[in-house]
């Protein structure tokens, strides 16, 4: 399973640091996202990503 963070972020003009201040997750957490080094989300992270940018799981989740 992957994500289509970093294309999200790019096509709304959007940085890790602008979205960590606004939801809270760290930037470590959030850069093992971009780069699709994390293993696992969770629930809560997956929640805020989706709030934040607007979006539901299944345009942030994509099977590989």
């Amino acid at each position: 399973m992957g994500n289509n963070f970093s294309e999200i972020l790019g096509r709304q003009r959007k940085t890790i640091s602008e979205i960590s201040r606004n939801t809270g997750i760290s930037r470590s957490a959030l850069t093992k996202i971009y780069y699709e080094q994390s293993t696992s989300i969770s629930f809560k992270t997956l929640k805020k990503l989706c709030d934040e940018l607007n979006i539901t799981p299944n345009d942030l989740l994509i099977k590989k």
